[in-house]
């Protein structure tokens, strides 16, 4: 058989009941040229033109060096022959080849000279950049130069003297033994070995200075729970989470006083933050106070500011939160919990879009997007008395409910997983997971203080893991030894069943353990012993 003969219905093969597709053997992936073609156009926006050529030329180096082996190993008598890579190269379908001419590469004339058709390559970067200034074939050229350096033995490089993506009808290459290019070519050929390493850390300089600001917009958000398909972290996965996303995403847009709701621990604020980054204001300030940690006094002067003199320790004028935030975004956390007194202030100030600092006579125009957070009920607040209704009004044009981690099932793995990844980034630990019967656990769970009490559980369990996974015992005494809650699914059973069922899961969680299993449901050993003799009689009978 010769290398012509080689056909792709013969080459390609899907395993049986599998997503894993073989070429001659080995592994391959298909990918999209126009997905291939973003991902060139983003290497090249981030790391510079010089830096995504160097690693697109060795990448197509290292795939044809990686085709020649198989070739060699698999089909030795079709690996002698010359147009064996070049085929290979069709069928792959990265360019469509033309016969070549050969020498011996030893004189003036080039080892291998021939013409490409139909470059993904060409056709992709004039896609996305128009027509280039200088070759684009970065990974074919490289295949090329791989797949002829592993077959001659010798260093074979190849550059194109034409290129589609410069504008001309053909592609045209020529392939020479490294010593036989010369010195003109080296800036060309420096992309195989990455000699030019000033130029390229250069340009990636001045790339990395111009996402600067973006990775800082987006460092706040690289935490618990995923607020944007952007993030990499990925953990949004429950409805609940993602209608509240959307609703944020929406809602960010307006320029609407919003009332974030929720339990402790929820992510109020994180979800603010998100407005805020989302919003027409997101490069002014982001400013945050929470309300119930301060006292009336304190929190009036962080937020109004005060003058020089206006009290004992006033050494200089200082603005307050209010101006701070002008132009963005204030947040004001447990709003629940100011005094009537400080209700009274804080809506003059949305009503009138001015302040007074304390100390002085004139007033000071301020222009923010007022964000409350709040575990409380406001409505009942306000029916109680103990919530002015007109500043509920003010405050609460629009409500966003966070839901509490125990009614996102779905969400809890993947923050674990998340947290997990963060905690042991910071340090030097190797913990890569959670055991099956830990992951169990902390789905099991109720939470009661959400995504906080979630991070908190699984940085102690990272201080204590002695192996590379998170095992029940690294977990803290209260989850260890926590109840799962019983539910209803299917039809709705006599007690006794339920009885049944709850003791017999409990034994399983402490492990068979009847001493334990007893003293969590709070009754005697010999109560337990009498009910699992019954269970078993039942079983039995």
């Amino acid at each position: 058989m010769q290398a012509l003969d080689l056909d792709l219905n013969e080459l390609l093969y899907r395993l049986p009941n599998s997503g894993i597709i073989q070429f001659m053997g080995q592994r391959v992936l298909l990918f999209d040229a126009l997905a291939l073609g973003l991902l060139r156009e983003e290497m090249i926006e981030t790391l510079g033109l010089s830096a995504a050529r160097g690693i697109l030329t060795r990448f197509g180096y290292a795939h044809g060096w990686r085709t020649a082996e198989i070739m060699r190993r698999d089909h030795p008598d079709l690996f002698k022959e010359s147009w064996a890579g070049p085929h290979l190269h069709a069928l792959h379908g990265l360019v469509t080849p033309e016969q070549t001419t050969r020498t011996d590469g030893e004189g003036a004339e080039p080892l291998v000279a021939g013409v490409w058709h139909d470059s993904y390559e060409a056709e992709q970067h004039r896609l996305h950049f128009g027509v280039a200034g200088e070759p684009t074939c970065w990974t074919l050229t490289g295949f090329a130069s791989g797949y002829v350096s592993n077959r001659t033995g010798r260093e074979v490089y190849f550059l194109e003297t034409a290129c589609c993506g410069m504008g001309a009808p053909v592609c045209k290459i020529e392939g020479r033994f490294r010593e036989k290019w010369g010195t003109s070519v080296e800036e060309q050929l420096s992309y195989y070995h990455m000699e030019s390493v000033d130029t390229v850390l250069a340009e990636l300089t001045t790339k990395l200075k111009g996402v600067e600001k973006k990775l800082k917009k987006r460092q706040s958000q690289l935490s618990c729970f995923d607020l944007d398909d952007e993030l990499p972290c990925g953990s949004c996965r429950s409805a609940a989470m993602k209608e509240t996303i959307d609703m944020a995403k929406r809602i960010a847009k307006t320029d609407s006083s919003v009332v974030i709701s929720g339990e402790t621990g929820v992510g109020k604020e994180r979800i603010a933050r998100f407005i805020h980054d989302e919003s027409p204001r997101s490069s002014k300030p982001f400013v945050a106070i929470n309300c119930g940690a301060l006292t009336e006094t304190l929190l009036e002067s962080e937020l109004f500011g005060y003058a020089k003199g206006a009290f004992t320790g006033a050494i200089r004028d200082t603005i307050g939160l209010f101006e701070a935030a002008n132009g963005g975004t204030l947040l004001l956390d447990e709003i629940g919990e100011i005094s009537p007194g400080m209700q009274v202030k804080i809506l003059r100030v949305l009503q009138e879009r001015e302040i007074r600092r304390i100390g002085e006579s004139r007033t000071r125009p301020v222009d923010f997007r007022i964000l409350s957070a709040t575990n409380r009920n406001l409505s009942e607040e306000v029916e109680v008395g103990r919530f002015r209704q007109d500043l509920y009004y003010r405050l609460r044009v629009i409500e966003l409910k966070l839901p509490p981690l125990r009614e996102r099932e779905d969400d809890i793995l993947p923050l674990a997983r998340t947290i997990l990844s963060e905690s042991t980034g910071q340090g030097e630990r190797k913990i890569t997971s959670f055991t099956p019967q830990a992951a169990e656990l902390l789905l099991n769970y109720h939470w009661p203080g959400n995504v906080r009490e979630l991070q908190n559980v699984v940085e102690y369990a990272v201080a204590l893991a002695t192996g590379d996974r998170i095992d029940i015992d690294d977990l803290p005494e209260e989850l260890r030894t926590a109840i799962p809650n019983p539910a209803i699914t299917g039809k709705i059973r006599s007690l006794d069943e339920v009885e049944k069922s709850y003791i017999l899961s409990v034994l399983e969680r402490m492990a068979g353990n009847k001493t334990k299993t007893a003293e969590a449901l709070n009754i005697g050993i010999a109560t337990l012993y009498r009910k699992l003799n019954g269970y078993e009689k039942q079983r039995n009978g």
